[in-house]
Protein backbone atom coordinates (compact mmCIF):
# COMPACT_ATOMS: atom_id res chain seq x y z
CA UNK A 1 0.00 0.00 0.00
CA UNK A 2 1.47 3.93 -0.97
CA UNK A 3 2.36 5.72 1.68
CA UNK A 4 -0.72 8.55 2.18
CA UNK A 5 0.34 11.86 1.33
CA UNK A 6 -0.03 15.00 2.82
CA UNK A 7 -2.87 16.84 3.10
CA UNK A 8 -1.47 19.76 2.67
CA UNK A 9 0.28 18.56 -0.81
CA UNK A 10 -3.28 17.16 -1.89
CA UNK A 11 -4.05 20.54 -1.96
CA UNK A 12 -1.22 22.18 -3.70
CA UNK A 13 -2.24 19.40 -6.74
CA UNK A 14 -5.92 20.79 -6.68
CA UNK A 15 -4.65 24.28 -6.36
CA UNK A 16 -2.79 23.56 -9.21
CA UNK A 17 -5.50 21.25 -11.48
CA UNK A 18 -7.93 24.68 -10.41
CA UNK A 19 -5.72 26.99 -12.44
CA UNK A 20 -3.78 24.80 -14.35
CA UNK A 21 -0.25 27.07 -14.24
CA UNK A 22 1.88 26.18 -11.70
CA UNK A 23 3.25 30.38 -11.86
CA UNK A 24 -0.56 31.14 -10.70
CA UNK A 25 -1.12 27.90 -8.13
CA UNK A 26 2.18 29.05 -6.60
CA UNK A 27 1.42 32.96 -5.27
CA UNK A 28 -1.85 31.69 -4.59
CA UNK A 29 -0.23 29.32 -2.19
CA UNK A 30 2.21 31.40 -1.60
CA UNK A 31 5.05 29.52 -1.97
CA UNK A 32 7.91 29.24 -4.60
CA UNK A 33 7.20 27.65 -7.75
CA UNK A 34 10.62 25.13 -6.83
CA UNK A 35 8.78 24.19 -4.40
CA UNK A 36 5.93 23.48 -5.97
CA UNK A 37 7.58 21.41 -7.97
CA UNK A 38 8.85 19.20 -5.63
CA UNK A 39 6.12 18.82 -3.61
CA UNK A 40 4.27 17.21 -7.12
CA UNK A 41 7.67 15.22 -7.94
CA UNK A 42 7.05 13.74 -4.61
CA UNK A 43 3.27 13.18 -4.88
CA UNK A 44 3.90 11.50 -8.48
CA UNK A 45 6.67 9.19 -6.98
CA UNK A 46 4.16 8.01 -4.00
CA UNK A 47 1.27 7.71 -6.74
CA UNK A 48 3.86 5.79 -9.27
CA UNK A 49 2.51 7.42 -12.36
CA UNK A 50 2.97 11.50 -13.60
CA UNK A 51 -0.57 13.03 -12.75
CA UNK A 52 0.60 16.46 -14.54
CA UNK A 53 1.76 17.07 -17.92
CA UNK A 54 3.27 20.45 -18.97
CA UNK A 55 3.62 22.65 -21.91
CA UNK A 56 3.57 25.90 -23.15
CA UNK A 57 0.10 26.84 -22.45
CA UNK A 58 0.02 25.36 -19.39
CA UNK A 59 -0.42 22.15 -17.04
CA UNK A 60 -3.01 19.39 -17.59
CA UNK A 61 -3.80 16.83 -15.47
CA UNK A 62 -3.36 13.42 -17.28
CA UNK A 63 -5.50 10.35 -16.83
CA UNK A 64 -3.74 9.67 -13.61
CA UNK A 65 -3.91 13.04 -12.32
CA UNK A 66 -8.22 13.31 -13.43
CA UNK A 67 -9.06 10.26 -10.87
CA UNK A 68 -6.73 11.89 -7.94
CA UNK A 69 -8.95 15.07 -8.48
CA UNK A 70 -12.29 13.80 -8.28
CA UNK A 71 -10.94 11.86 -4.75
CA UNK A 72 -9.03 14.53 -2.88
CA UNK A 73 -11.58 17.01 -3.65
CA UNK A 74 -13.96 15.33 -1.46
CA UNK A 75 -10.89 14.25 1.05
CA UNK A 76 -9.65 17.61 1.37
CA UNK A 77 -14.18 18.69 2.04
CA UNK A 78 -13.99 16.02 4.52
CA UNK A 79 -10.78 17.39 6.46
CA UNK A 80 -12.09 21.02 6.17
CA UNK A 81 -15.51 19.78 7.60
CA UNK A 82 -13.78 17.92 10.73
CA UNK A 83 -11.36 20.49 11.40
CA UNK A 84 -14.25 22.58 11.78
CA UNK A 85 -16.62 20.42 13.73
CA UNK A 86 -13.44 20.18 16.25
CA UNK A 87 -13.13 23.82 16.83
CA UNK A 88 -16.48 24.41 16.99
CA UNK A 89 -16.72 21.30 19.76
CA UNK A 90 -13.50 23.39 21.48
CA UNK A 91 -15.47 26.27 21.84
CA UNK A 92 -19.01 24.64 23.31
CA UNK A 93 -21.25 24.48 19.63
CA UNK A 94 -22.28 21.80 17.64
CA UNK A 95 -22.76 19.28 20.75
CA UNK A 96 -25.43 17.99 22.66
CA UNK A 97 -25.73 18.74 26.03
CA UNK A 98 -27.96 16.75 28.78
CA UNK A 99 -29.08 18.77 32.05
CA UNK A 100 -31.22 17.31 34.63
CA UNK A 101 -32.57 20.45 37.20
CA UNK A 102 -33.59 19.24 40.97
CA UNK A 103 -37.52 19.50 40.49
CA UNK A 104 -37.64 21.69 43.47
CA UNK A 105 -35.68 24.65 41.16
CA UNK A 106 -37.06 23.78 37.74
CA UNK A 107 -39.91 26.17 38.17
CA UNK A 108 -37.28 29.53 38.84
CA UNK A 109 -34.29 28.25 37.29
CA UNK A 110 -34.69 26.07 34.39
CA UNK A 111 -36.41 28.84 32.22
CA UNK A 112 -34.20 31.83 32.53
CA UNK A 113 -31.28 29.20 31.89
CA UNK A 114 -32.41 27.38 29.00
CA UNK A 115 -33.25 30.88 27.35
CA UNK A 116 -29.37 32.52 28.06
CA UNK A 117 -27.79 29.45 27.02
CA UNK A 118 -29.60 28.96 23.71
CA UNK A 119 -29.28 32.87 23.16
CA UNK A 120 -25.21 32.53 23.55
CA UNK A 121 -25.01 29.03 21.97
CA UNK A 122 -27.86 28.10 19.88
CA UNK A 123 -25.80 25.48 17.53
CA UNK A 124 -25.74 23.32 20.95
CA UNK A 125 -28.49 21.03 21.82
CA UNK A 126 -29.14 21.57 24.98
CA UNK A 127 -31.80 18.35 26.65
CA UNK A 128 -32.93 19.19 29.79
CA UNK A 129 -35.30 17.05 32.40
CA UNK A 130 -36.59 17.43 35.89
CA UNK A 131 -36.31 15.29 37.78
CA UNK A 132 -36.08 14.18 41.62
CA UNK A 133 -32.34 13.91 43.88
CA UNK A 134 -31.76 10.45 43.61
CA UNK A 135 -32.79 10.53 39.75
CA UNK A 136 -30.38 13.34 39.17
CA UNK A 137 -27.56 11.69 41.23
CA UNK A 138 -28.33 7.99 39.16
CA UNK A 139 -28.16 10.11 35.71
CA UNK A 140 -24.82 12.11 36.54
CA UNK A 141 -23.28 8.74 37.71
CA UNK A 142 -24.27 6.89 34.55
CA UNK A 143 -23.58 8.96 32.22
CA UNK A 144 -27.71 9.67 30.80
CA UNK A 145 -26.93 13.35 32.18
CA UNK A 146 -23.91 15.54 31.60
CA UNK A 147 -24.52 17.74 34.43
CA UNK A 148 -27.19 18.61 37.00
CA UNK A 149 -28.19 21.85 38.52
CA UNK A 150 -29.08 20.99 42.18
CA UNK A 151 -28.81 21.71 46.20
CA UNK A 152 -25.50 19.60 47.49
CA UNK A 153 -26.04 15.88 47.27
CA UNK A 154 -23.78 15.14 49.89
CA UNK A 155 -21.91 12.70 48.16
CA UNK A 156 -18.52 11.92 47.76
CA UNK A 157 -17.86 10.62 44.16
CA UNK A 158 -19.38 13.64 42.36
CA UNK A 159 -18.55 17.12 41.56
CA UNK A 160 -20.12 19.51 43.16
CA UNK A 161 -19.61 23.54 41.71
CA UNK A 162 -21.02 25.45 44.26
CA UNK A 163 -23.11 28.50 41.94
CA UNK A 164 -24.95 30.52 44.29
CA UNK A 165 -26.87 29.90 47.56
CA UNK A 166 -30.40 31.44 48.13
CA UNK A 167 -32.12 32.08 51.67
CA UNK A 168 -34.46 29.61 53.16
CA UNK A 169 -38.34 30.12 54.43
CA UNK A 170 -40.59 28.76 57.21
CA UNK A 171 -43.70 28.30 55.48
CA UNK A 172 -46.97 28.72 57.81
CA UNK A 173 -50.59 28.27 57.44
CA UNK A 174 -52.14 31.25 56.90
CA UNK A 175 -53.28 32.79 60.62
CA UNK A 176 -50.21 30.78 62.48
CA UNK A 177 -49.30 32.72 65.48
CA UNK A 178 -45.53 33.15 63.80
CA UNK A 179 -46.88 34.30 60.66
CA UNK A 180 -45.95 37.97 61.30
CA UNK A 181 -42.72 37.47 62.57
CA UNK A 182 -39.98 39.31 60.64
CA UNK A 183 -37.47 36.10 61.12
CA UNK A 184 -37.56 32.52 63.11
CA UNK A 185 -34.70 30.35 64.04
CA UNK A 186 -35.33 26.32 64.29
CA UNK A 187 -35.30 26.77 68.05
CA UNK A 188 -38.48 28.64 67.72
CA UNK A 189 -40.37 25.69 66.33
CA UNK A 190 -39.64 23.12 68.86
CA UNK A 191 -43.52 22.79 69.35
CA UNK A 192 -44.97 22.75 65.54
CA UNK A 193 -45.71 20.16 63.94
CA UNK A 194 -43.94 19.68 60.22
CA UNK A 195 -44.14 17.94 56.95
CA UNK A 196 -41.62 17.00 55.03
CA UNK A 197 -40.25 14.78 52.20
CA UNK A 198 -40.00 10.86 53.03
CA UNK A 199 -36.65 10.04 54.32
CA UNK A 200 -35.69 7.32 51.87
CA UNK A 201 -36.13 10.11 49.06
CA UNK A 202 -32.81 11.15 49.95
CA UNK A 203 -30.79 9.70 53.03
CA UNK A 204 -27.96 12.56 52.65
CA UNK A 205 -30.50 15.41 53.26
CA UNK A 206 -32.13 14.31 55.92
CA UNK A 207 -29.25 13.32 58.29
CA UNK A 208 -28.14 16.92 57.70
CA UNK A 209 -31.80 18.02 58.45
CA UNK A 210 -31.38 15.42 61.37
CA UNK A 211 -28.50 17.48 62.73
CA UNK A 212 -30.05 21.24 62.20
CA UNK A 213 -33.01 20.15 64.67
CA UNK A 214 -30.32 17.98 66.68
CA UNK A 215 -29.08 21.71 66.78
CA UNK A 216 -31.43 23.55 67.66
CA UNK A 217 -32.30 21.15 70.66
CA UNK A 218 -35.25 18.89 69.79
CA UNK A 219 -36.26 15.96 67.35
CA UNK A 220 -39.11 17.59 64.94
CA UNK A 221 -42.80 16.11 65.06
CA UNK A 222 -43.51 14.82 61.72
CA UNK A 223 -47.02 14.58 60.88
CA UNK A 224 -47.47 13.99 57.15
CA UNK A 225 -44.93 13.50 54.29
CA UNK A 226 -45.03 14.84 51.36
CA UNK A 227 -43.03 13.56 47.75
CA UNK A 228 -42.65 17.54 46.26
CA UNK A 229 -42.60 20.91 47.77
CA UNK A 230 -45.64 21.69 45.81
CA UNK A 231 -47.71 18.84 47.75
CA UNK A 232 -45.36 19.73 50.90
CA UNK A 233 -47.16 23.48 50.72
CA UNK A 234 -50.70 21.96 50.07
CA UNK A 235 -50.46 20.51 53.51
CA UNK A 236 -49.08 23.68 55.08
CA UNK A 237 -52.12 25.04 53.16
CA UNK A 238 -54.64 22.38 54.72
CA UNK A 239 -52.86 23.29 58.46
CA UNK A 240 -51.53 19.68 58.76
CA UNK A 241 -47.85 21.25 59.50
CA UNK A 242 -45.05 23.58 59.07
CA UNK A 243 -41.91 23.36 56.61
CA UNK A 244 -38.68 24.50 55.76
CA UNK A 245 -38.09 25.23 51.99
CA UNK A 246 -35.83 27.51 49.63
CA UNK A 247 -37.05 30.79 49.32
CA UNK A 248 -38.20 30.03 45.43
CA UNK A 249 -40.58 27.84 46.39
CA UNK A 250 -42.90 30.97 47.49
CA UNK A 251 -43.13 30.95 43.59
CA UNK A 252 -44.80 26.90 44.19
CA UNK A 253 -48.21 28.96 46.15
CA UNK A 254 -49.72 32.27 46.62
CA UNK A 255 -52.46 30.72 48.56
CA UNK A 256 -52.96 29.81 51.82
CA UNK A 257 -49.45 30.18 52.98
CA UNK A 258 -47.09 32.34 54.90
CA UNK A 259 -43.66 32.69 54.26
CA UNK A 260 -41.20 33.95 57.26
CA UNK A 261 -37.39 33.93 56.38
CA UNK A 262 -35.30 31.40 58.71
CA UNK A 263 -32.31 33.38 60.31
CA UNK A 264 -28.90 32.49 59.22
CA UNK A 265 -30.05 29.72 56.99
CA UNK A 266 -29.00 29.22 53.34
CA UNK A 267 -29.70 27.06 50.30
CA UNK A 268 -27.00 26.24 47.92
CA UNK A 269 -27.09 25.56 44.38
CA UNK A 270 -24.60 23.28 42.80
CA UNK A 271 -23.73 21.73 39.57
CA UNK A 272 -22.86 18.33 39.55
CA UNK A 273 -21.16 16.43 37.00
CA UNK A 274 -18.82 13.49 36.99
CA UNK A 275 -14.76 13.02 37.68
CA UNK A 276 -12.80 12.96 34.47
CA UNK A 277 -13.14 14.58 30.70
CA UNK A 278 -16.10 16.73 30.80
CA UNK A 279 -18.05 18.14 27.46
CA UNK A 280 -16.64 21.06 25.83
CA UNK A 281 -19.76 22.65 26.57
CA UNK A 282 -19.92 22.77 29.98
CA UNK A 283 -18.50 25.40 31.04
CA UNK A 284 -20.21 28.01 28.82
CA UNK A 285 -23.20 26.45 30.24
CA UNK A 286 -21.99 27.16 33.95
CA UNK A 287 -21.53 30.86 32.56
CA UNK A 288 -24.84 30.88 31.87
CA UNK A 289 -25.97 29.47 34.49
CA UNK A 290 -24.37 32.04 36.61
CA UNK A 291 -25.89 34.46 34.77
CA UNK A 292 -29.39 33.19 34.75
CA UNK A 293 -28.87 32.98 38.49
CA UNK A 294 -28.71 35.95 39.21
CA UNK A 295 -31.63 37.53 37.13
CA UNK A 296 -33.75 34.62 38.19
CA UNK A 297 -33.19 34.61 41.70
CA UNK A 298 -32.55 38.28 42.37
CA UNK A 299 -35.26 38.88 44.91
CA UNK A 300 -34.85 35.58 47.01
CA UNK A 301 -31.47 37.11 48.66
CA UNK A 302 -29.16 34.75 46.12
CA UNK A 303 -25.52 35.26 47.16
Amino acid sequence: MSELPDLRVLRSFVVIAEERSITRAAARLHISQQSLSTQMRILEARVGAALLERSSRGVTLTAVGEVLLREAVPLLGSARRAMDTVVRSARGDNLELRVGFLSSLANEVMPPVVNVFAQRHPAVELNTEDLPIAELVAGVRGGTLDAAITRPPLVEDLNSDLLGSEGVVIALPDGHRLANNQTLRLADLANERWVMTPRTSWPPWHRQYDADFAAAGYRPHIDRRGTTPQGLLALVAAGVGITRLAASAQTLRTGGVRFVPLEGERAAIVLLTRPGPASPALGPFRAAVLDALTQSLAGFALA
